[in-house]
């Protein structure tokens, strides 16, 4: 009797429906594209032309990021086409606090079996950050991980570069005692925070994606799985009227964390959290947990997903460019001599 001849099909690679996703990512990735790309899909690099002329000084600036557990979620809403967008916002809102204009994004899928529908409909989440973002969808990589992951599941992580001429770029250095923080609304959970959520809202209290929840007008499901904002087109537009000392992306740590990272030493913020509408996901989460007022902002965004720092003049400069936007911004504290730390209502703090 002969002896059987393995496959990696046999071991749970299947090639051939890694091409059949890779044809259906590639008018995808290609509604993307910026002038600047000078590659084709398929090739072994990303290429990606800078205008020299553009930029006196130019400072590249990076990041990556994932999407934590709010795939759990996706996977039992059988919901894949927008926790993409969650990818790409996590990455491009970060590099934008330096006043980085996003360049271009990669991607990294990895699945347990590869089933070519869902990976396409992961990777149009990615392309529609990316075109919400303005950034170009040069690379990636699709990994089939039979045994590492269970089928039907997979774990989705970016990368993004993001250029900023060297006198343009923001750090925070210049915010000083008196400055005003203004505050971007949030989606909803964005993409932090979900290990707990989860364990409140369905573990705890038993929730059910499906279910209607009345002070939330819809699914749990719909409002869990919002896509996080990109506030990319928004600030970049902003920068371009105002003048900002110092801006935060609002991720997991809250607005306690996130904010004192681009504040200078002797330097407090002071907020008001009365100052912008509260969203019914946190009330839920935070009646349904009976938990802490502390711990809800040091875990979630609270309904902030981006802060802006500047002086009195500047911040009513950008409150008008916002109403032009049709942006909602909303004043939600100060800067004053102190720790540097935050502190929400004169009683919350890290």
């Amino acid at each position: 009797m002969a002896e059987q001849s393995l496959t990696y099909s046999g071991a749970g690679v299947d090639i051939t429906k890694g091409n059949q996703a890779v044809e259906l990512m590639k008018p995808l990735v290609k509604s993307t594209f910026r002038e600047e790309v000078v590659t084709d899909l398929g090739g072994f690099g990303g290429l990606f032309a800078i205008d020299k002329n553009k930029y006196e000084e130019p400072i590249l600036v990076s990041g990556t990021d994932g999407v934590g557990t709010k795939l759990k979620i996706a996977f039992e809403m059988g919901k894949h086409d927008t926790i993409g967008i969650d990818a790409v916002a996590m990455c491009v809102n970060d590099v934008l606090v330096n006043g980085a204009e996003p360049l271009f994004f990669l991607d990294y899928l990895a699945v347990g079996k590869c089933e070519p529908e869902q990976v396409a409909a992961v990777v149009s989440g990615i392309a529609e950050g990316c075109r919400q973002a303005g950034c170009a969808l040069i690379g990636g990589e699709t990994a089939e991980m039979p045994g590492f992951y269970p089928v039907g599941e997979y774990d989705v992580a970016g990368f993004t570069v993001g250029i900023v001429d060297k006198k343009k770029m923001i750090d925070g250095s210049k915010i000083c005692a008196g400055d005003v923080v203004l505050g971007l609304p949030s989606t909803g959970v964005h993409s932090n925070g979900f290990s707990l959520a989860r364990k409140v809202l369905l573990e705890h209290a038993g929730l059910k994606m499906d279910e209607e929840i009345a002070s939330l007008g819809a699914k749990l499901g719909d409002v869990i799985l919002t896509p996080t904002k990109i506030y990319v087109k928004v600030i970049l537009e902003l920068l371009q009227k105002c003048e900002v000392k110092g801006m935060a992306h609002i991720t997991g740590g809250g607005l306690l964390e996130n904010i004192p990272r681009v504040l200078p030493e002797n330097c407090q913020v002071q907020i008001d959290s009365t100052a912008w509408p509260a969203l019914p996901i946190f009330q839920l989460i935070q009646e349904k947990g009976n938990v802490e007022k502390r711990e809800m902002y040091r875990t979630f965004n609270m309904g902030i997903g981006f802060v802006l720092i500047c002086d009195k003049e500047n911040a009513a400069k950008v409150k008008e460019a916002c109403a032009q936007m049709e942006q909602p911004v909303y004043e939600i504290g100060n800067v004053v001599s102190g720790e540097k730390k935050v502190v929400i209502d004169k009683s919350c703090e890290l």
